[in-house]
């Protein structure tokens, strides 16, 4: 990242906070509910009755900070053993392919996530955790997918 990045993104996070939104649901299920930037479909699924199914449900909107936060979290809980990412994913930043190619490659030398597009998929995390978090977990790839009624279907596919 050049320096006017490092500065538009810290005035950003002046101007424009985002406070991250984690919700927490059934603390013995092993499914975790990723909306990508979609937070309407995020207020849906905690406002329902699918909190009691899924562990934990949030969003995830940058393909740095916020992939590690969500690897860090789901690692330290090994209940969790599938992700189903859903929802829009932020035209800029496609956090969503970037988790996928984290999970699927891997990152090189210098933490950047194998094969993604992402504008700044540079990572903090230790060849350890991404190891971790790609033997723990299954993503179910529902990028695009905004319908809750759909979603509820497939969280009820995957418990087991």
């Amino acid at each position: 990242m050049n320096l006017i990045e490092e500065i538009a993104g810290e005035i950003c996070k002046i101007l424009l906070p985002i406070e991250d939104k984690v919700y927490f649901g059934n603390s013995m299920s092993e499914v975790a509910v990723c909306t990508l930037s979609s937070m309407k479909l995020l207020d849906e699924i905690t406002n329902s009755s699918l909190m009691s199914k899924i562990n934990i449900a949030g969003r995830l909107l940058s393909e740095n900070k916020g992939i590690e936060t969500l690897v860090r979290h789901v690692i330290s809980n090994e209940k969790i053993h599938v992700i189903i990412l859903c929802g829009k994913d932020a035209a800029g930043h496609k956090a969503g392919h970037s988790l996928l190619c984290l999970h699927q490659n891997g990152m090189d030398k210098d933490g950047r996530i194998i094969g993604s597009q992402s504008p700044d998929p540079v990572l903090s995390l230790t060849n350890n955790e991404v190891t971790r978090f790609q033997n723990q977990i299954r993503i179910v790839d529902k990028i695009g997918e905004t319908n809750i009624s759909n979603l509820k279907l497939e969280i009820t596919n995957q418990i087991q």
